[in-house]
């Protein structure tokens, strides 16, 4: 009897091994961690497509690290689920070189598929297609609004994730190659009239802690900075430290002294939009990744062509036409 799972820890995958039977049904998205926001989009995603596919004789497991910090635990849960013969698995890569690297190592002869992140170019032979955000033309719509902002350029700190994560890489790849008027620019030093100031990057490992922190040392170390990025939202999912953040410079933000362009769409960020918090949110679609996700696993085992890559598309939100931001 197939049970339906929604949410899950790696202690409960583990302890319910029976539940993974070699013949299992089961369709599984792991996730980069269960303490991110942005991927609780994702689960519940899964559980829609479970409540609308009751009937099914598959199941949408979702599950990850308890901590987006841990990228050699999200590999184990990989392995856990291939060993014990989930019937596909789609994966958001939190270290895309190290997670290509264990799949290789176990080779699966079940369907694997990305989801929200990717694997690295040279790695694209391991999964079948990939489900998510074109991350490249998000950094293309970020620095758009970076632009229309500021024509002239400026200094500019951008806040990424994990070293390793390709999506996140991706997206800043594309805002320093529109940015800067090239292509494949490592670091933006006056391309167009954009600087990236010292000490930036910063890396947040996906912890909404960290990003503000970082995005509060930033302001004080850098009066007269013109633009921040926030390549992902990890600032915004902790919203009460995000407003304390961003009331340090409201006064530069309302004369676009200093912009804040952020990605991601969720709730608190768009309250945070509206606030004036951020004169821009380039949001992706996590639910709907969610919500396809085992209908691609299901076709993939059915034997069906499935495109590659399959993107889930954009919204951006902006002062002047802040559409879907409005009213979520």
């Amino acid at each position: 009897m197939t049970t339906k799972l929604g949410a899950v820890t790696l202690l409960g995958m583990m302890t319910a091994g029976a539940a993974f039977a070699q013949d299992s049904n089961t369709l599984a998205i792991v996730v980069k961690g269960l303490d991110n926001p942005f991927f609780e989009q994702i689960n519940l995603g899964c559980q829609q497509w479970l409540e609308e596919n009751a009937d099914s004789e598959y199941t949408c497991l979702y599950t990850g690290p308890a901590s987006s910090a841990d990228e050699a635990g999200e590999v184990q849960i990989v392995d856990d689920l291939i060993s014990a013969g989930v019937a596909a698995i789609a994966i958001s890569p939190s270290n895309a070189p190290a997670m290509a690297n264990r799949v290789r190592a176990l080779a699966p002869d079940i369907p694997v598929m990305t989801i929200d992140a990717d694997f690295l170019a040279e790695d694209a032979d391991l999964r079948a297609t990939y489900l998510g955000t074109d991350n490249y033309l998000m950094g293309v719509k970020m620095a758009e609004e970076a632009m229309a902002l500021k024509p002239e350029g400026g200094s500019v700190c951008l806040q990424l994730g994990n070293v390793a994560a390709d999506n996140i890489n991706a997206r800043a790849q594309g805002f320093r190659d529109t940015a800067g008027g090239g292509d494949g620019i490592d670091r933006l030093t006056g391309e167009n009239g954009w600087t990236e100031i010292e000490g930036c990057p910063v890396f947040t490992n996906d912890q909404a802690d960290l990003a503000n922190q970082q995005m509060s040392d930033v302001f004080t170390a850098n009066p007269d900075l013109d633009a921040f990025i926030l390549i992902g939202g990890w600032a915004q999912f902790a919203p009460q430290a995000y407003a304390q953040v961003t009331d340090q410079v409201m006064d530069k933000m309302a004369t676009n002294e200093l912009i804040i362009i952020a990605g991601d769409t969720l709730p608190p960020q768009t309250q945070a939009f509206r606030d004036g918090r951020s004169h821009a949110q380039i949001g992706q679609r996590p639910f709907e990744m969610g919500l396809r996700a085992p209908d691609v696993m299901i076709q993939l085992l059915n034997g069906e062509t499935v495109e590659d890559p399959l993107f889930t598309g954009l919204d951006v939100c902006t002062q002047a036409e802040p559409g879907f931001c409005a009213d979520n």
